[in-house]
């Protein structure tokens, strides 16, 4: 018997071309959702904006992981973007470095980019390294926020393919050791997030 592509449900109202809502080209790439409360937009006004639904949130929203671990997944997130590891990031070229010194102070954002950094490498090594399943998963799912399923059918482990229920497990385990890291770290900058 052929399993459903996809459990979406009929006549779900985004289904329906709202105007100013999102598009049907943005529909088809994932979840897309309101927001549950108003926000500011640029002029102060409020407005309710729809938002993607990422992977932590589907996953905490299926019972997967627990509120911890996505936690831990979001704070792994903010030190990835901080830490300008995004591919498709360019350097900032306008603040060179200079060899075996830095040139930056506490303050300024070099610093808090290598702290970053660091943090994210911790990261990292705790639940494995660069070259575990769970540093692969890690890195690519979270931090670049690639779909599980680009990760387990493009990347994998060691650029072996891996099925998505194992890239799900994977994941839910580097999750769980990531918490333990957050949590066990207490001398965490938390000026990098």
């Amino acid at each position: 018997m052929a399993r459903p592509h996809s459990r979406r449900i009929q006549n779900h109202p985004l289904d329906r071309n709202i105007e100013g809502g999102p598009t049907p080209e943005r529909r088809s790439r994932g979840i897309v959702e309101l927001v549950e409360r108003p926000i500011a937009d640029e002029s102060g006004r409020p407005s309710r904006p729809y938002r993607a639904v990422d992977t932590l949130a589907v996953m905490e929203r299926r019972g997967s992981i627990t509120g911890g671990m996505r936690q831990a997944g979001e704070d792994f997130r903010a030190r990835f973007a901080v830490a300008q590891l995004d591919p498709l990031r360019a350097p900032d070229l306008s603040r060179p470095r200079e060899r075996g010194a830095s040139r930056f102070k506490a303050d300024e954002p070099g610093m808090r980019i290598e702290g970053a950094r660091e943090a994210v490498w911790r990261a990292i090594q705790a639940v494995g390294g660069s070259g575990s399943p769970a540093g692969s998963c890690l890195w690519h799912v979270v931090g670049s926020e690639q779909s599980l399923k680009e990760w387990a059918l493009e990347q994998g482990w060691s650029g072996r393919r891996v099925s998505q229920e194992t890239a799900s497990g994977i994941l839910i385990a580097a999750l769980g050791a990531l918490e333990m890291h957050f949590g066990s770290k207490r001398d965490c900058d938390r000026r990098i997030s």
